[in-house]
């Protein structure tokens, strides 16, 4: 029973700090789907609190996760656990019935289970989980009550930081098909004869004279319109099972030259893609920076477009208060929001291959990329970034054993003392 018991624990720890690590290295992924759930169920209203919901869920995961791999503070982590998989396991079983979004992001996008998958591998981790439950009270921990509380602030602290800076900037982990060295061209391919997966996309637009949201169709939504209606979001569910290529609905529309998709994909040289998914949305602090690059496109013949799901309208009226300098192409709002969790944000392709993005924070000057080879330039970027994460791994580390002495001279003081 002792083996059991403890390879329930490890197994059921593992799974958690898995689930919220994925998560936590991409909150605005997680906001996403909180929002696509919450319109699926006619929940807008929370949609303004999807990412405290992100950001909470995560580490809640995580800590409980690590709290049972360690075997630290068990009996409450046998408690959360539970009470997870008490609600999360009926709900799995109702979105599998239901169906109202193609997949639960469970797992971000590093796995990505169907609903009937995330509710069967929900119901072996349910009975993983009362076993340790039931078994909370028979685990010892090798660490005294100070020490394993560090451990559990170190984990809170550690998942919270990661959570922060890719808030902030972009994920530090990459699991979609846009990540830095994928071909777009070739993640648009499947075998051939292979079933592919249907979607039906839902757009909502806004009534301007009443406030109403309504839903529409890719047939019958009111584009042209917009005087009475003005685009809010869109969200897809799935229409047919089969198999999906990993980059699908990949369509850049340009105002006058139609359908640039290829062109842009198969050019030679360098494409900056300005992306801002929603205009209204878009923070224009950077709008100097953008524009600046792309004098600096033009003055070296590379492209540089503006990508938005937005309409041209609402476009025209953004670039009248902030004076754009660049082109804007449309493109559906979900492909926009995978690409890049950043609004706005950039992407560099050199032959249809991802070699850089940047959110908006980090979007580089000029100077810093003028004269030299941008290939280059982006590779010792990425060198450097790599490096401080390593830096800041060794930091996190000192920290802990910092803790861990400091824990231990607590306890001899005190033990001294009594």
């Amino acid at each position: 029973m002792k083996l059991l018991r403890n390879l329930c624990r490890i197994l059921v720890g593992a799974v958690f700090i898995y689930s919220g690590f994925v998560k936590g290295v991409d909150p605005w992924g997680s906001t996403y789907k909180f929002i696509d759930y919450f319109n699926a169920f006619h929940l807008s209203g929370l949609n303004s609190a999807a990412l405290v919901f992100a950001f909470l869920l995560a580490l809640f995961e995580f800590t409980v996760g690590a709290s049972l791999l360690l075997n630290i503070r068990t009996r409450w982590a046998a408690w959360g656990a539970l009470l997870f998989m008490a609600v999360f396991t009926p709900l799995t079983f109702l979105l599998a019935l239901t169906n109202p979004v193609s997949d639960c992001g469970c797992f971000g996008d590093a796995l990505v289970l169907t609903n009937w998958q995330t509710f069967w591998k929900n119901i072996v981790l349910l009975a993983l989980t009362v076993i340790v439950f039931r078994e909370r009270k028979q685990f010892n921990s090798l660490f005294n009550y100070l020490e394993q509380s560090v451990i559990v602030l170190i984990s809170l602290l550690f998942l919270l930081s990661i959570e922060f800076h890719c808030y902030r900037h972009l994920p530090i982990l990459d699991f979609r098909p846009y990540a830095i060295g994928c071909n777009l061209s070739e993640g648009m391919n499947i075998p051939e004869g292979t079933p592919q997966k249907e979607y039906e996309i839902t757009l909502q637009y806004r009534n301007k004279n009443t406030g109403e949201i309504q839903d529409f169709t890719e047939d019958n939504y009111p584009w042209q319109d917009t005087l009475n209606w003005e685009f809010v979001q869109s969200y897809e569910q799935l229409a047919e099972e089969g198999k999906d290529a990993p980059i699908h609905d990949f369509i850049i529309e340009h105002p006058l030259l139609g359908d640039i998709t290829q062109d842009i994909l198969q050019d030679p040289g360098y494409t900056f893609l300005a992306i801002a998914y929603n205009i209204h949305k878009t923070n224009p602090a950077p709008q100097e920076k953008l524009n600046a690059l792309a004098a600096y496109a033009r003055d070296n013949g590379y492209r540089f477009y503006g990508l938005s799901a937005s309409s041209p309208e609402e476009i025209r009226n953004y670039a009248s208060k902030h004076p754009v300098g660049y082109t804007f192409c449309g493109m559906d709002e979900i492909q926009l929001k995978t690409m890049i969790r950043s609004n706005p944000g950039v992407l560099l392709l050199h032959e249809g291959t991802v070699i850089a993005k940047w959110g908006w924070r980090d979007i580089p000057e000029v100077d810093e990329i003028s004269n030299r080879n941008l290939a280059a330039y982006c590779l010792s970027a990425g060198q450097k970034e790599s490096d401080r994460y390593m830096l800041y791994s060794l930091a996190l580390l000192c920290a802990a054993c910092i803790g861990f002495y400091l824990a231990k001279k607590y306890r001899k003081q005190r033990n001294k003392t009594y």
